[in-house]
């Protein structure tokens, strides 16, 4: 099952323009893996003219590419130009712990509030979706975790709180580069969607402490599996800055 296809988008165009957006994507993914890999030092300052020249095509998908990549946050602007966006780790820990706050508070303002219910059907629906997942086991990609981010938005959303929702959004924008660090394995994408699945069906059938708690873990293990597989990146890029300069 495909990771990139959100319900209600647009499906690629076939023919010659077709050809131009698979291009295009093709050009976005490499470069973003280039980054998240840590072969690219965070000292390298990030130029249209170089990466179209490293990767043999036109600046025009680069061009398009730099700018999907500081959406994303994988990217940051500074006087110099273009940069990899390095965390600090201080700041990722205080991101966790305000994410892990807000996810939990959609299941404890329910359990505090005997009115507040959960809706049910938008549950159900996004469990529909993971069984897909569970049933058509995707390969590891960086960009599951805009799926990710679907799930537990929706989790969230379907709480009745707008305000939180709202929160975690921008929550999630500050984090996104790193957490795609959580999808490049097999293990940790079966483990992602089998937690999702169990969940989602704690909470549609009204186990509010046990989702509270699976929750917990799931978000605690993510953010350990991220801040582990960071350091490691960083380190590696700060290792090739020390080649660098030599």
């Amino acid at each position: 099952m495909s990771t990139d296809v959100v319900p209600g988008s647009p499906a690629a165009p076939s023919g010659p323009e077709g050809s131009a957006t698979s291009r295009r994507e093709r050009v976005y993914l490499t470069i973003r893996d280039e980054l998240m890999s840590g072969r690219v030092s965070p000292y390298e300052r990030l130029t249209e003219e170089r990466l179209a020249e490293r990767h043999g095509v036109s600046r025009t998908p680069v061009r398009e590419a730099l700018a999907r990549l500081l959406a994303d946050g994988i990217v940051v602007k500074r006087e110099s130009g273009l940069h990899l966006y390095v965390p600090s780790f201080r700041e990722l820990t205080d991101l966790y712990e305000l994410r892990i706050t807000l996810e939990l508070r959609g299941l404890t303002r329910a359990l505090e509030d005997p009115t507040v219910h959960h809706d049910r059907a938008r549950l159900e629906g996004e469990l529909a979706h993971w069984y897909g997942f569970r049933d058509d086991r995707p390969a590891p990609d960086a960009g599951f975790v805009s799926q990710d981010e679907r799930f537990h938005f929706t989790l969230l959303d379907a709480s009745g709180n707008p305000a939180l929702t709202q929160a975690l959004a921008q929550t999630n924008r500050r984090i996104r580069s790193v957490r795609m660090y959580d999808y490049l394995t097999e293990d940790r994408m079966a483990a992602t969607i089998d937690e999702h699945i169990g969940i989602a069906e704690l909470v549609v059938r009204d186990r509010l402490p046990q989702a509270l708690e699976a929750l917990r873990a799931h978000v605690g293990a993510s953010r350990e599996v991220v801040m582990e597989r960071a350091a490691a990146a960083l380190e590696m890029t700060r290792l090739m800055a020390r080649e660098e300069q030599r």
